[in-house]
């Protein structure tokens, strides 16, 4: 028989909701497993991804993973783990560095024996890339074998990865998948085997409010999965309904039904009543002991809801309407067309431009003229020249794009004083229509595969309970503040080796 703890979504270094408290708490959460997995004597600790919060751990943060590590270590407990969309970096992962100590084993195609189970591992796969995957593992002679994968499966809420089609289609027959990403322990029965979610071992979003813990699975003639909590901080949940009179004075007294003493405290007004100043009522909440204090007046909100006016369109054609209307020449619009919707490398479009404005010239100089059309402020008497002296220049930059000037040193411009194909018409010409980055990676995120991951937590989009999406954006900007001053103790790990 083989006993382990599956566990995962540690997110160690989460500064949630600013605080240093609550980054501290996740480390804790994660010691908390590590304790008990000593005093148990299990097989193996086995992590299903998100370790870290960020891909760019702190030192104190990689100090105090490190030091919890040393702990299994030294109690001769391994430590089996995969990589998460949190923590995934574009080399060399943390988790080797931590195997490069001893200290851990990256899962992956090749089995890891424990006792007599053998244990695979499937990185977290982007959502567009999930296509070429053939699911080809190493064989093995233990007597069962599971899967640790990191990802938001059918049969599950939110899921975008067929946990059927892995165990189907997988070269080794699986007894269970171990997973990590959705923060709302679950399991089902799928293809003979047994698919786990253990959850989060910290509350990563305001709307995980179950106890938080681990999975303890247990590999004989079947599987079986039993489920331990772990004591965390204490979130309390203040609701305040306030009638038409009702004001702060109401919302303090709910307040005090609570025990709000080092609590995270949500409080939530509905209702009517008078206005309420959110900064007064925090401020109530930490005189009172509260550790962090969060007040949402969903009156405000529904409020705002009822003003606005939403419309959809397609930003494509929005830019192809805005070209139309710019009076641009044929040979404009053919640079827009290439610039912008074209399938030219980026590298190759500064070529691509001089050899077709240069083709243009040679064959037709009248292509350079503007036209009318909607917002065309081109005259009557169009310029002439006969193309004796033009000469094309092209310039690029990472912050501008590309941009193009053709200019006319005929002896004789136009009465008019046009240039033909003028250099603004042009140059306008492409810089209105630079194409536009996309945001269709971002899969948690939700790839966020938010929900960056696709998921739905307060700073992050991690999965956590159905309800997560309305608490998604609570503290959006932490990471982004963190990233912005580079303080934080943060590190690449080529500067940490």
């Amino acid at each position: 028989m083989t006993r382990v703890i599956h566990t995962g979504d540690t997110h160690i270094g989460y500064r949630q909701y600013h605080s240093p408290e609550r980054r501290d708490d996740f480390l804790a959460a994660f010691d908390r497993v590590v304790e008990d997995a000593i005093e148990d004597d299990v097989d193996a600790v086995v992590h299903a991804g998100d370790l870290f919060h960020d891909r760019r751990p702190g030192l104190i943060d990689l100090h105090g993973t490190i030091s919890v590590l040393r702990k299994l270590n030294r109690a001769d407990i391994p430590f089996l783990a995969i990589v998460g969309n949190h923590e995934s970096t574009h080399g060399q992962q943390w988790l080797d560095l931590f195997e490069t100590l001893g200290l851990a084993t990256r899962l992956g195609p090749s089995p890891v024996l424990v006792g007599d189970t053998a244990f695979y591992g499937l990185d977290h796969v982007p959502l567009s890339k999930r296509d070429e995957l053939e699911y080809e593992f190493d064989e093995h002679d233990a007597d069962t074998a599971a899967l640790v994968a990191h990802g938001l499966f059918q049969p599950f809420e939110f899921g975008n990865w067929d946990a059927e089609e892995v165990l189907t289609e997988a070269s080794v027959d699986f007894d269970a998948m171990l997973l990590g990403d959705n923060h709302k322990p679950q399991r089902e029965e799928v293809a003979d085997a047994w698919v786990t979610y253990c959850g989060s071992t910290e509350r990563a979003s305001a709307s995980e409010r179950d106890d938080r813990g681990y999975n303890i699975v247990h590999f004989s003639d079947d599987v079986t999965i039993t489920r331990r909590g772990i004591p965390t901080r204490d979130f309390e949940y203040v609701s305040v309904t306030l009638g038409e009179d009702d004001g702060i004075d109401r919302v303090r007294d709910a307040i005090r039904e609570y025990d709000v003493e080092d609590s995270v405290v949500l409080i939530s007004i509905e209702g009517e009543g008078k206005d309420v100043t959110p900064a007064r009522v925090e401020e109530f909440a930490l005189e009172a002991g509260a550790l962090v204090a969060r007040i949402t007046d969903r009156r405000e909100i529904e409020a705002e809801a009822d003003e606005l006016s939403v419309s959809f369109a397609d930003p494509d054609d929005a830019v192809r309407q805005r070209v139309r209307e710019m009076g641009l020449s044929e040979a404009a619009h053919e640079l827009d067309e290439l610039v912008r919707a074209s399938k030219v490398a980026d590298s190759n479009v500064r070529a691509a431009i001089e050899d077709h404005v240069s083709t243009r010239i040679a064959d037709d100089v009248g292509a350079f003229e503007p036209m009318e059309g909607e917002g065309s402020e081109s005259t009557d008497e169009e310029s002439e020249t006969d193309g004796s002296d033009i000469s094309v220049s092209v310039s690029s930059s990472p912050e501008d794009g590309t941009a193009v000037a053709v200019e006319s040193t005929a002896d004789s411009p136009a009465d008019d004083g046009s240039e033909v194909g003028s250099q603004d018409s042009i140059e306008g010409s492409i810089a209105e229509s630079q194409p536009v980055e996309s945001s269709a990676d971002a899969e948690s995120t939700a790839e966020t595969e938010s929900t960056d991951d696709t998921e739905s937590m307060d700073e992050t989009g991690s999965t956590g309970d159905a309800a997560s999406a309305d608490d998604s954006d609570v503290e959006a900007e932490s990471d982004a503040a963190d990233a912005a001053d580079g303080t934080d103790g943060q590190v690449s790990m080529e500067d940490y080796l």
